[in-house]
C-alpha cells in the first residue's frame, strides 16, 4: 500500500494528532461598545502567544472564509439574521423595535462590524468541522468560536450567532452521534435548547447553577422527547477548585463514552471558569481547565475545540496558548516568550494561572450525589442509539476539496514570485525537525515572526550597540550566566582579522589576540573589571585578565582609576621576597586589559584602599600594602602623561579605521541580511 507523500499514514499509538488551527487577525479590530466586559482582542493576545512558542510549526493554520448570511440561516431565522445584517451605531435607531424583539441592547448591543464579526466566529466552527468531516484533520481550534448562549432568534449573553450549533449540523453530515461538552461556568443553553428533542447530540455543562445567568441548567432538566436523557447538566458551586473538578469531569465523560459512543466531540473552552475571573465564581487553575482538554483529547475521535467566555483577558490568553500547546503535543516554557504583548502579563510574565484561597462552597457529599444521580440519567439512556440510513447532504456549510483546490490555485497565480507564500505557509508542518534553515525562516516570516537565525542576529546586534551604554550587563564569564550567550557564530558576523591585527598594534606589542576558540575551550576568569557607571565594555567579554583578583580583596573597598598606556607584563624572579611583592602577589592591584573601542583604549587599575596582603610566605604585611598604593598613585600619574600624548598621534590614525571598519560592517554585518 503506497501512500501520498503529503498525506502520511496516521500509524496507531501515534499521540501526535493533525491539528487545523483556524484565526483571523481581523477578529482583534473588533470591540464591544467602551466599557463592555467583553474584549475579542483577547483571541488576538492568545493567538500571538501561540506563535511565539512555536506552535504553529506543529499545525495546519488557516484563515476562515467568513459565514454568510444563508450558512447562518442553517439554524437562525432569516429575520434575524437579516436584522443582524443591517444595523449598525448609526441606524439602530431606527430599529428600535427589532432590538428589543431579538434582545439586542445592554448585555449585546449594537457595534461596528457586528455581522462581519459574527461571520469570523461562525466560519471558523463550521470550516473547522468540514475538515474534520473530510478527515483532513483530527482536531480543529477555533478560539473565536464558543458562543453558546445565541438563540434561534435571539441574542444573549454576548453573543449574536450559535457558531457552536452551526458546527455541530456540520458534523451531523458524517457523524451518528455528536457530543458537545462545555466547561464554561455559565450553562450552554444555547446549544442544549437548539437539541433538546434529539438524541443524535447529547449536550454536558459544567456550570454554576442558583442565581446567576441564564438561571438554567438544573440537574432535572434531561431533555424531551427522542432527546429525553440527552442533555446532562451538572450544577456547581462558588469555589470549585482542580481536584473536584476532576473528580466529577472524568467520571461523567467517561460514562457518557461508554453509553453514548459518540463519533466526534465538540468542547467549548470557556476561560470564566479560570480563578480570578472578572465574571466568573470558580477557582480552577490552568492545568485544572487543561486537564479537561487533554482527557477528552485521550479518547482519539474527531474534536472541534473552541473558546467562549473569558474576561480576563491575559489569564484567557494563557490557558488558550497552553491548551493550544496540549493538543499539538508540545511541552511549552513556564516563562513567556517576547511577544507584542508582552507587558499584559506583568509582573511574573509565566505561562501559569493560579488558584486563589477562595472557600469551596462544594461539599465531596454534595459532588458525590449530583455525580449518582448523572450517572443513574445516563444509564436510561439508550446504548448508542441508532439512525436511519441517508444519504449524506450534499451542500456542505463549510469548504470542499474543489473549493481549496481553487483557491490554491488562486494562490499560486498571485504569489508566483514568492518562494512561499502566506497561503503555503500555514499549511506547514514540521514533522520531527525536517525543515531546513532557510525554510524555516520563510516559513516564521510568512507569519510574522522572525527565523530563528534572525533574531539570534537582531539580538546580537543590538546588545552589540548597547554596550558601554545603559545596557545593564553585570560583570563575569558568559559561562556564569549562560541565558546571555555574547557569542556569535561566524556565519552571522565577518571578522576582520586585518583590522584586529591593526588594533592590536595601536593596543601596544603585549595585546595578545584573544581567540574565540580558546576562550571557549577554557572557564574565564571570575572577574573582569568594570567601568565607573558599572557597565562592561564589549571587549571585556573575551579579554583575558592579566591577573585574578583574589576573592579576600572582592569584599574590600577599592579604587578605580583610568590608564591609558597599556599595562606591560612582569616576569615575577623566581624567589619573590617580601619586600619586593611581584604581580602574582598583588590580587588587590590588578591591571585588566580591555581590547574595546579603537578611539579610546583604556586600561582599568583597580588598587586596594585598605587592608593587609599576604607576603611571599602567605603572611600580610602592612608596609607592602602602602608600597603598593603609592606605587600606583605614581604609576597612574606617569601613565597619564605619557598616554596623553600617545594618544593624540593614535586618535588619528585609530579614528579613521574605525570609521572605515564601521561601514564596512553596516554594509556586509547583520543589519544588511535583515
Amino acid at each position: 500500500m503506497s501512500f501520498a507523500p503529503v498525506d502520511p499514514p496516521k500509524l496507531k499509538g501515534d499521540s501526535k494528532k493533525r491539528v487545523a488551527y483556524f484565526y483571523d487577525s481581523d477578529v482583534g479590530n473588533y470591540a464591544y461598545v467602551s466599557g463592555h466586559p467583553m474584549k475579542p482582542h483577547r483571541i488576538r493576545l492568545a493567538h500571538s502567544l501561540v506563535m511565539n512558542y512555536g506552535l504553529y510549526k506543529q499545525m495546519e493554520i488557516y484563515r476562515a472564509k467568513p459565514a454568510t448570511k444563508y450558512e447562518m440561516t442553517q439554524f437562525h431565522t432569516d429575520e434575524y439574521i437579516d436584522f443582524l445584517a443591517k444595523v449598525t451605531p448609526d441606524n439602530m435607531d431606527s430599529y428600535a423595535k427589532e432590538q428589543q424583539k431579538y434582545n439586542v441592547g445592554d448585555d449585546c448591543p449594537v457595534f461596528d462590524g457586528l455581522f462581519e464579526f459574527c461571520g469570523i466566529s461562525a466560519g471558523g466552527s463550521m470550516e473547522g468541522a468540514a475538515r474534520l468531516n473530510r478527515q483532513k484533520a483530527d482536531i480543529a481550534i477555533n478560539w473565536a468560536g464558543g458562543l453558546h448562549h445565541a438563540k434561534k432568534s435571539e441574542a444573549s449573553g454576548f453573543c449574536y450567532v450559535n457558531d457552536i450549533v452551526l458546527g455541530i449540523i456540520e458534523l451531523l453530515r458524517f457523524h451518528k452521534r455528536v457530543l458537545y461538552i462545555d466547561i464554561d461556568v455559565h450553562h450552554g443553553d444555547g446549544v442544549e435548547e437548539a437539541f433538546y428533542t434529539t438524541d443524535r447530540v447529547m449536550t454536558a455543562s459544567f456550570h454554576k447553577y442558583g442565581e446567576y445567568f441564564p438561571g438554567t441548567g438544573e440537574l432535572r432538566d434531561i431533555g424531551v422527547g427522542l432527546g429525553k436523557h440527552y442533555a446532562v447538566n451538572f450544577p456547581l458551586r462558588d469555589g470549585i477548585d482542580d481536584a473536584s473538578y476532576k473528580s466529577i469531569f472524568e467520571p461523567v465523560i467517561r460514562a457518557i463514552m461508554e453509553f453514548y459512543q459518540p463519533e466526534a466531540v465538540v468542547l467549548q473552552c470557556g476561560g470564566d471558569s479560570l480563578s480570578g475571573d472578572r465574571l466568573g465564581c470558580f477557582n480552577l487553575s490552568m492545568k485544572g481547565h487543561a486537564n479537561c482538554v487533554n482527557f477528552v483529547k485521550s479518547f482519539n475521535l474527531p474534536t472541534l475545540i473552541v473558546g467562549g467566555g473569558g474576561y480576563t483577558m491575559r489569564n484567557v490568553a494563557r490557558t488558550w496558548a497552553f491548551e493550544t500547546g496540549c493538543l499539538v503535543g508540545e511541552p511549552m516554557h513556564p516563562n513567556l516568550p517576547y511577544n507584542d504583548y508582552y507587558e499584559y502579563y506583568a509582573p511574573d510574565y509565566e505561562l501559569d494561572v493560579r488558584p486563589s484561597n477562595m472557600d469551596n462552597a462544594n461539599s465531596r457529599e454534595y459532588l458525590e450525589k449530583i455525580l449518582v444521580q448523572v450517572l443513574d440519567n445516563l444509564k436510561r439512556t439508550a446504548h448508542a442509539p441508532s439512525v436511519q440510513m441517508t444519504d449524506v447532504p450534499s451542500q456542505s456549510l463549510g469548504m470542499n476539496d474543489d473549493d481549496e483546490a481553487a483557491l490554491d490555485d488562486l494562490d499560486e497565480e498571485q504569489t508566483g514570485d514568492i518562494r512561499v507564500s502566506q497561503r503555503r505557509a500555514d499549511k506547514y508542518v514540521e514533522k520531527n525537525g525536517e525543515l531546513s534553515d532557510s525554510d524555516e525562516e520563510v516559513v516564521e516570516d510568512s507569519n510574522g515572526r522572525l527565523g530563528s537565525r534572525k533574531r539570534r542576529i537582531i539580538q546580537n546586534y543590538r546588545k552589540i550597540t548597547d554596550v558601554g551604554n545603559d545596557s545593564g550587563l553585570e560583570t563575569g564569564s558568559g559561562v556564569e550566566t549562560p541565558q546571555q550567550d555574547w557569542s556569535l557564530p561566524g556565519d552571522e558576523m565577518n571578522v576582520d582579522e586585518s583590522l584586529n591585527d591593526e588594533i592590536r598594534q595601536i593596543l601596544g606589542g603585549s595585546a595578545a589576540p584573544a581567540s574565540g576558540s580558546a576562550v571557549a575551550s577554557k572557564p574565564h576568569s571570575p572577574a573582569v573589571a568594570a567601568a565607573a557607571d558599572g557597565d562592561v565594555e564589549m571587549g571585556d567579554a573575551d579579554a583575558e585578565p592579566a591577573t585574578t583578583i583574589s576573592p579576600h580583596a572582592a569584599d574590600e573597598e577599592s579604587t578605580i582609576s583610568v590608564e591609558n598606556k597599556p599595562a606591560q607584563q612582569k616576569t615575577p624572579p623566581e624567589s619573590p621576597s617580601a619586600q619586593q611583592p611581584t604581580d602574582g602577589d598583588m590580587p588587590a592591584s590588578t591591571t585588566t586589559k580591555v581590547e574595546g573601542a579603537a578611539d579610546d583604549t583604556r586600561a582599568v587599575v583597580v588598587a586596594a584602599s585598605s587592608g593587609s596582603q599576604p607576603d611571599a610566605t602567605g603572611a600580610p604585611t602592612e608596609e607592602t600594602a602602602v608600597k603598593q598604593e603609592v606605587a600606583g598613585d605614581d604609576e597612574v600619574a606617569k601613565a597619564q602623561e605619557e598616554g596623553r600624548l600617545e594618544r593624540e598621534a593614535a586618535n588619528a590614525k585609530g579614528e579613521a579605521r574605525t570609521e572605515a571598519a564601521a561601514r564596512a560592517e553596516m554594509d556586509d554585518g547583520p543589519e544588511a541580511e535583515l
